[in-house]
């Protein structure tokens, strides 16, 4: 993998490594609303809608998290804001075992997706600026397969006698990042592009969010935000209810974990592989495969109905769903430079997590309304050929202006 200028191929295995640890984390927290769902739904004696509103509390905070993270990023630097993130996260997940009422239960889900939204976009920027441009897709990659293996983790967790308390769940998604702290204060290196661009803008104007809609970036910016939407909104509709669906298709808790531990495999799979062809095939073609991928899953899903069969399913979707994720950051990391880098991916994943938001509660109402996990599978097919399409015209769109605005510099 070629390093950036002067770069030392010490601090490019620590930056990947640190920020893989913390992906890994993050993906444990992610997934452990779904995990616990049971458990906290006979606690706090909750109905299918209220269950919707804690999956959608984490995601609700993952907006503001996305936008202030990566803005900040750009002025103070990816570090400092990851470490605060991090510590964040950490913190409230542990604080979700320990509330009493359902208020409370929902604002610590939301702080903890405050501090998960703040840390990924400075994951990806720290990660595709450790490297060269060439190398940049298996950086993300890379980085972000630790996401899967954290589902992995999480899988093999709620198999064990552990997680018939389902606080367990949260306290280990809480004191892992706590132990990661004083390995990024040590051992993680601040982005050099970051360095290298304050430097620049000592003499220049500060960067802000309207320059996301100038002259270079205002037709990117609005595909990208588009594309986003939709594919997080059936990720995490995914993420969220297909433990509760497979168990609603007549499979067992057991055997329904075990289901989403080969989506979680399927994921690390894919996100690895989609990170090679990035930086191999022309991002177009990764894009066709990456959505044609998601959409043969969930049909795969809707007509497989043996164990075997869906174990395959459920790889199939883990692969192009959460590998699809990597590739939509390594596109964002492509289009914005490193001024503004943190600020454009942060915005473009809050505006992506209002359909991550959204997925949950709506798939929570379309359960409701009888349509059963079949029709809530179904339903999700529509948005993924939207957001293919308008990532097919923005990947046109640069193409052409390639040669004339400097979105790749």
């Amino acid at each position: 993998m070629d390093v950036k200028g002067n770069a030392s191929q010490k601090n490019v295995v620590m930056t990947i490594l640190i920020c893989f640890l913390i992906a890994l984390i993050e993906g444990i927290d992610l997934q452990s609303a779904g995990v616990a769902a049971s458990g906290v739904r006979e606690h706090f004696s909750l109905d299918k809608s209220a269950l919707g509103m804690f999956f959608s509390a984490a995601i609700l905070g993952l907006l503001p998290g996305g936008v202030i993270g990566g803005r900040l990023a750009d002025r103070v630097g990816r570090k400092k804001i990851l470490i605060f993130s991090v510590a964040l996260f950490g913190i409230f997940s542990i604080l979700t075992a320990v509330v009493t009422t359902y208020n409370g239960l929902l604002f610590a889900r939301f702080m903890t997706g405050v501090g998960l939204g703040a840390a990924l976009p400075n994951l990806v920027a720290l990660a595709s600026e450790a490297v060269s441009e060439k190398a940049r897709g298996r950086a993300i990659s890379l980085m972000y397969c630790g996401m899967p293996i954290g589902g992995v983790v999480i899988s093999l967790l709620a198999s064990t006698s552990l997680s018939e308390d389902w606080k367990v769940i949260f306290y280990v998604g809480g004191i892992l990042p706590l132990l990661v702290i004083p390995l990024m204060m040590w051992f993680l290196p601040e982005s050099r592009a970051f360095l290298a661009t304050q430097n620049q803008q000592q003499n220049t104007p500060q960067i802000s969010f309207k320059d996301l809609f100038n002259q270079h970036f205002r037709t990117p910016t609005i595909l990208l935000w588009i594309g986003y939407f939709f594919t997080m909104m059936v990720v995490y509709m995914l993420l969220n209810w297909l433990p509760s669906l497979f168990m609603e298709l007549g499979f067992e808790k057991k055997v329904a974990n075990s289901i989403m531990m080969f989506f979680s495999l399927g994921a690390f799979l894919g996100t690895v592989i989609l990170g090679v062809l990035v930086d191999r095939w022309k991002m177009q073609h990764v894009i066709i495969l990456m959505y044609s991928g998601i959409v043969l899953g969930l049909l795969a899903l809707n007509l497989f109905e043996t164990l075997y069969a869906m174990y395959f399913a459920a790889a199939l979707v883990g692969c192009f769903t959460i590998g699809g994720q990597m590739v939509l950051y390594a596109l964002g990391s492509q289009i914005y430079p490193a001024k503004i880098r943190g600020t454009g991916v942060g915005t473009a994943m809050t505006v992506g997590r209002f359909g991550a938001m959204a997925g949950p509660a709506i798939a929570g109402q379309v359960l409701i309304m009888g349509s059963g996990a079949t029709g809530l599978i179904a339903t999700s097919i529509p948005g993924i050929i939207v957001a293919a399409i308008l990532i097919l015209i923005l990947l046109s769109t640069m193409k052409k202006r390639q040669n004339i605005d400097p979105i790749n510099s």
